[in-house]
């Protein structure tokens, strides 16, 4: 007799994830993917409102500096000009987490797509709400993503790509540890 706990083959050959474990692990990721947006929205909204108007602040002796910056590209502001790219491709990526959820079982691979999920929400809200992708000159998906901590000899970035960033790490990670996506033992 199988193990309760055990996933069954269903017709389809899909297979089916313990009810209660997909529930606790879909509820995982929303959280981590709504916090994700709200830290990232709150920060970005917090940087137009007051570094943007009042000056760069630096930190921890000049390691770290708190600034803002426009970045109309992708990482490391590559791909200026092809910004309604990035956000079809974000569109298409977070259609396939959410298809990809409803087998999902495992609490760190929630986590994981939670914060790829949040992190690409986060910045596809400002492609789509920020100049020249809101206002009179419309133009779809092209707005600019705002980037605002400073490393030393690094990219500017902001808590969405930290997250996009840190959840890609996290699934390598799970991978090659061999963690099922569907939160059973590995055979």
């Amino acid at each position: 007799m199988a193990d309760p706990a055990e996933l069954t083959e269903t017709a389809s050959g899909t297979d089916e994830v313990d009810p209660a474990l997909r529930r606790r692990s879909l509820l995982v990721l929303s959280l981590v993917a709504v916090s994700v947006v709200v830290v990232d929205v709150v920060t970005k909204t917090w940087i137009v409102n007051s570094v943007r108007l009042e000056g760069d602040i630096s930190l921890l002796g000049g390691f770290l500096t708190i600034t803002y910056t426009e970045n109309t590209g992708a990482a490391f502001s590559m791909g200026t000009g092809f910004t309604w790219v990035f956000t079809i491709i974000a569109v298409v990526v977070a259609i396939v987490i959410l298809r990809s959820s409803r087998r999902l079982g495992s609490l760190l691979w929630a986590v994981g797509l939670g914060g790829l999920l949040g992190g690409l929400l986060g910045n596809l809200i400002d492609r789509l709400t920020r100049p020249p992708a809101f206002g009179a000159d419309y133009l779809f998906g092209r707005g600019y993503v705002v980037d605002w901590i400073q490393l030393p000899n690094f990219a500017v970035f902001n808590i969405a790509d930290s997250a996009i960033v840190c959840s890609a790490i996290l699934m390598v990670a799970l991978s090659l540890f061999g963690v099922e996506f569907s939160g059973r033992p590995a055979r």
